[in-house]
């Protein structure tokens, strides 16, 4: 239900919000994103609507795009969807790859001329878990994201997109999620998030 009500606030937050800003979408590692708070932290004045859904799998953002992106109609679009499907250990990466197509060719579509900035996916450490998100990072490992970023790589390139990755500074010296930076091996905390503005601000700010 959770997933739903953030819905339908979104859609009504639409119909006031400006047309032809930027927008932040996808799941939970994009909506617990502080994107507005951390660029005001460099003084850095644009307008950034966040509709990323806790959760969310390519299948429902694609089926609520809409809402998530093209009722905006924005000039921008950061995206960061597809991580929870690789928690599913039944989904083939091509088969999560395919609804990615299918939501970057909609946007696309319904908003032409639209930059799209299609974010790696980041780095997990499951070492630092806790032990009740230890099963789900046995599925949804580095070497499956790693693997996973270099098919976004391939998709941006076959649109003319942007792939963007902005993991440096969150990466210890074996890859992994920072310890210190996440939450449960898996979401990032506000100083995960702060560390990487250095890298993102270019992409944001961008004429």
């Amino acid at each position: 239900m959770e997933k739903a009500e953030k819905l339908l606030r979104y859609r009504e937050a639409n119909k006031t919000a400006w047309k032809g800003q930027i927008v932040f979408a996808g799941s939970s590692l994009m909506e617990m994103f502080p994107v507005e708070k951390l660029l005001g932290e460099r003084g850095i004045d644009v307008t950034v609507y966040n509709r990323g859904i806790g959760g969310y799998v390519t299948r429902e953002m694609l089926d609520n795009l809409d809402v998530c992106v093209t009722d905006l109609q924005p000039r921008r679009v950061f995206i960061n969807i597809g991580t929870n499907d690789l928690s599913d250990a039944s989904l083939s990466l091509e088969e999560v790859m395919g609804r990615y197509d299918e939501i970057i060719t909609a946007i696309e579509q319904k908003v032409p001329g639209v930059r799209i900035y299609m974010m790696a996916y980041y780095p997990i450490n499951y070492d630092a878990a806790e032990d009740f998100m230890k099963t789900c990072l046995l599925v949804r490992t580095n070497e499956k994201i790693a693997a996973a970023n270099k098919l976004v790589e391939q998709l941006a390139m076959k649109h003319g997109q942007r792939y963007i990755d902005v993991n440096r500074a969150l990466k210890d010296e074996l890859g992994r999620l920072k310890a210190e930076y996440t939450i449960e091996g898996m979401h990032i905390k506000e100083d995960g998030y702060r560390a990487i503005m250095d890298d993102l601000i270019p992409y944001v700010t961008e004429a």
